[in-house]
């Protein structure tokens, strides 16, 4: 089994428009990194299969919303 240690596919979010609150998304093993667009420097963070599901599907549903 190969163990992944670095993000790979990076692209960018369709949601990030005009320079501001940019992200990216890369696959991770099962899961997913996310990093900002505008610091990749900074470094990113990972999950797994299940919290990133979790994730969009909070995001789909609006739960982020005030």
């Amino acid at each position: 089994m190969t163990v992944q240690h670095e993000p790979d596919n990076w692209r960018k979010s369709s949601r990030s428009q005009n320079g501001s609150a940019c992200v990216e998304v890369g696959r991770f093993g099962d899961g997913a990194a996310v990093r900002d667009t505008k610091d990749r420097a900074a470094g990113y963070f990972t999950t797994n299969r299940e919290q990133w599901t979790a994730f969009v599907n909070a995001v789909k549903a609006d739960k982020f919303n005030a």
